[in-house]
């Protein structure tokens, strides 16, 4: 039996081009939603909002998934937008580790498929800033409906005309803006994978996206400004268990930064085996390469992925392994990446800040040749 399609699956699916499809009504129908302006839902009204990653998500009257006391009271599609109340710790079976629920109104859903976003929608320009090609912007809202411009043409826009799915980006995003346009009188800015060369169009499929700026916060230098830089960069390492799925700063003996990380997936998802294909290295690694945003495409249809818009990618090793922010799951402490090191999208920020080389929005893209290097990151693993 196929299992159900959830957004993380269309978020991560195949880097290959999906190739010229007929146009059918339905194509036709979500073509014409596609290219319509989008304004920005009401949201929840608590401080924190959850919103569900994957599709067929268990509401359930306790904190637990034990299929003998049938707990589960309702099915929740993506994206489904829930207060927040507070985390408990419940009983989770089948192997994981996570055992992290949300209390809602409503019932109990498992932590690690709710997003915790915020609404803090902002004030946006109606025309470009003199004598710029664009800006970077921040999505702080729980997501943002997009409209088109263009033909579709990248695998992640593909998929989503595939199974008639709703274009968004999502809190904790961080994109290209170039254009702002005004429609129904409400300021546009238009996202471009682009970046009119500014690192981001990596993966570029020259498709723009319209979307309503309230819910896009414009980065200035202090969004980006060093942490500790009066620090010797010398003093500052990253340690990375891999075992506990934790990574901590320090600054010389001090540690000043702990987050919870999701690293390299253990088991092949196709054959359910062991396998090193997809393991974060461990040993002595370096920050090298650090770029604000990115588009993240690689794989097959059965292991792959394309993602657009990652955001605060520090690269770490050979082979695309980078922190960086995740915003399709909230699975912190369990493996579950193709080898990069998932954090929260604040986690990503605070470490893409503190490392070294130190990156200006004007820049956005700081690289470095090996073995010349920023901050070192001590990753380790018990070998079983």
């Amino acid at each position: 039996m196929r299992r159900p399609v959830s957004r993380r699956d269309f978020l991560k699916l195949a880097g290959l081009s999906l190739g010229a499809m007929a146009l059918t009504p339905a194509d036709i129908k979500f073509l014409d939603r596609l290219n319509a302006p989008k304004r920005l839902p009401q949201f929840p009204t608590s401080a924190i909002i959850g919103r569900v990653t994957d599709s067929d998500v268990d509401l359930r009257s306790r904190p637990t998934n034990d299929p003998g006391l049938n707990t589960s009271i309702a099915k929740l599609p993506a994206d489904t937008l829930l207060e927040w109340n507070r985390e408990v710790v419940g009983n989770v079976v089948f192997g994981l580790s996570n055992q992290r629920y949300v209390e809602t109104p409503q019932g109990y859903v498992y932590g690690s498929v709710l997003q915790p976003t915020r609404n803090l929608p902002n004030t946006p320009i109606t025309s470009m800033p003199p004598g710029v090609p664009g800006f970077w912007a921040e999505v702080t809202v729980p997501y943002i409906d997009l409209a088109h411009e263009g033909a579709v043409a990248s695998p992640w826009l593909q998929d989503m005309q595939k199974y008639n799915f709703q274009p968004r980006l999502y809190y904790g995003q961080v994109v290209w803006i170039d254009q702002i346009r005004t429609s129904n009188g409400f300021p546009e800015y238009r996202w471009t994978e682009g970046a009119n060369g500014h690192g981001y169009g990596y993966g570029d499929y020259g498709e723009f996206f319209w979307a309503d700026g309230a819910g896009l916060k414009i980065l200035t230098d202090a969004d980006v400004a060093p942490i500790s830089p009066d620090v010797d960069p010398n003093a500052k390492t990253i340690s990375v268990d891999l075992d506990y799925q934790t990574l901590s700063c320090y600054e010389g003996t001090n540690e000043v930064y702990f987050c919870q990380i999701s690293s390299g997936k253990r088991y092949d998802p196709v054959t359910g085996m062991v396998t090193d294909a997809f393991a974060t290295p461990a040993g002595t690694l370096m920050t090298y390469w650090k770029i604000i945003s990115k588009n993240m495409t690689a794989g097959s249809e059965a292991s792959g992925y394309s993602t657009p818009a990652v955001p605060w990618c520090t690269f770490i090793a050979t082979g695309g392994v980078a922190i960086h922010g995740a915003f399709w799951h909230n699975a912190f402490g369990e493996r579950r990446s193709h080898g990069c090191i998932n954090v929260s999208p604040e986690d990503a920020k605070w470490i893409f800040r503190w490392t070294t080389p130190y990156v200006s929005l004007a820049v956005s893209e700081e690289r470095r040749s090996l073995p010349d290097h920023g901050t070192v990151i001590n990753s380790k693993e018990t070998v079983v």
